[in-house]
């Protein structure tokens, strides 16, 4: 699904110039479940960014499923994250005044997606049909991230990308969503790449990627 090919970032700094990926080779099969692991300033969020189509490389080339993805235009990529493309963040990004379902709702309708009993059948799948009209002030962490992964799937993508999902949630929520993304992985073969500092949430993925000063360094199977 994911060919990554000498992919470089850099971002100017006055006259010198920040090269926060260094010529990242990556392959991600479909179906396939992987880890990102590195320390802070590593270039991973850089990298899910990439791949997310939320940012497009300096040079290299990123192909998704076959497409050549890293010189579209902004609109071209906004259509892609739209139809393929599931996020997951660390902060939850709900919006607090919209409940439960009419925040898994607004991500349809951002994807353009017309069928809205997507939404509840989206939170059921993750345990919340009974607390569809709680709004995120009402919820736990743990429910709150629910919601961010019922609005991740509700539109069925083939992708899923996931931002550090426990990093803010106590070790038994934790648990619970990394049960949930794998359960999702598991029954719908969906591909997710996922960002994480946890080596136990790591080693419930099928391989995990080791990065370093904009390098991909090793990798492992747990």
């Amino acid at each position: 699904m994911i060919e990554i090919k000498g992919i470089v970032k850099s971002y100017p700094m006055g006259r010198r110039e920040l090269r926060v990926l260094q010529g990242i080779d990556l392959l991600v099969a479909d179906g396939e479940m992987v880890a990102i692991m590195g320390p802070s300033g590593s270039g991973k969020s850089t990298l899910l960014n990439i791949i997310g189509c939320l940012d497009s490389p300096t040079s290299g080339t990123y192909l998704l499923d076959g497409k050549d993805v890293s010189r579209l235009s902004g609109s071209e990529l906004a259509t892609i994250r739209g139809r393929k493309i599931g996020f997951v963040f660390q902060s939850y990004n709900l919006l607090p005044r919209l409940s439960a379902l009419a925040n898994v709702k607004l991500g349809l309708s951002y994807a353009g997606v017309r069928d809205m009993r997507l939404a509840s059948e989206a939170l059921e799948r993750v345990g919340l049909a009974d607390r569809a009209n709680h709004r995120p002030t009402e919820l736990s962490g743990g429910e709150q991230q629910r919601v961010a992964i019922a609005r991740a799937v509700a539109k069925k993508p083939s992708l899923i990308l996931a931002d550090e999902p426990t990093g803010n949630l106590d070790s038994k929520s934790g648990r619970e969503i990394i049960a949930i993304l794998t359960g999702l992985h598991r029954e719908h073969n969906i591909t997710l790449v996922m960002i994480t500092h946890d080596p136990g949430v790591a080693h419930f993925c099928q391989r995990i990627v080791h990065m370093s000063d904009g390098q991909v360094v090793s990798e492992e199977r747990p």
